[in-house]
């Protein structure tokens, strides 16, 4: 009985250090909308990475045939899409960056981003792509609320448009509170958390594309577990009648 308080404690525990604020920040994170079996957000997602992610970042866990199969993509949609210049649809999706190149550019090669929303959670993902704001004193003139002296510039930049800090004094402090759009992109805001979710689908997707036959799976072993418990229980009372 004791192991079994401490497992429940433990998870608890586990659980608790969870709450919807990035421990490293200590700000409030936005909650994503995401849907790894939306095939049409998974297709919008795709082309999104192509255009603003995919000149920097690469996916080396995932092929470009994958891709197509489960967000239901043509060959040529496929071609249009993901696949620039040789790429064939058996290859893994990579960046044409150089790594040293990336380097001397932005102090550290950006990181392949196959399992970043298992590492960090969708709702991170999507807070800190909302997250940039003016930053003069910065390489690329813009910080990030989660990620302070983020070594990347704001790749949505011309969708979201320019957000400058507003500051609160805390304690001997000032502290970024929250962020102010000073000049519009060409989206709404509205449209771009549309853009931002389909986008953040994609990568949640990417980072473990089993989940699409994984889910559905799990409410028929549930089911199964319930059926077995109910099985056995009435094996036990038939085994143990006799005994006083």
């Amino acid at each position: 009985m004791k192991a079994l308080i401490g497992i429940f404690l433990l998870l608890g525990a586990f659980l608790g250090a969870f709450p919807g604020v990035t421990a490293a920040s200590g700000k409030s994170l936005e909650s994503a909308d995401i849907d790894v079996f939306d095939q049409a957000s998974l297709r919008r997602g795709a082309a999104l990475f192509a255009d603003y992610c995919m000149g920097c970042h690469s996916l080396r866990q995932i092929r470009f045939s994958r891709i197509a199969k489960d967000a239901g993509m043509s060959a040529d949609e496929l071609q249009k899409t993901l696949m620039y210049g040789d790429k064939k649809p058996q290859d893994y999706v990579t960046t044409a960056y150089n790594k040293a190149d990336a380097e001397a550019m932005f102090g550290v090669a950006p990181p392949d981003l196959s399992l970043v929303v298992r590492s960090r959670g969708a709702d991170w993902v999507f807070t800190y792509l909302k997250g940039f704001y003016v930053d003069p004193k910065r390489p690329w003139g813009v910080n990030n609320l989660l990620v302070q002296n983020v070594a990347m510039p704001n790749p949505l930049w011309y969708l979201q448009g320019v957000q400058e800090p507003e500051k609160q004094a805390i304690g001997d402090q000032e502290e970024i509170v929250s962020l102010r759009l000073i000049e519009s992109g060409s989206l709404s805001p509205e449209q771009f958390n549309a853009k931002l979710n389909d986008l953040v689908s994609f990568l949640a997707y990417v980072s473990e594309p089993a989940q699409q036959e994984r889910l559905p799976l799990g409410k028929y072993v549930l089911l199964f577990l319930i059926v077995m418990t109910v099985i056995l229980y009435k094996l036990k009372k038939e085994y143990w009648k006799d005994v006083h």
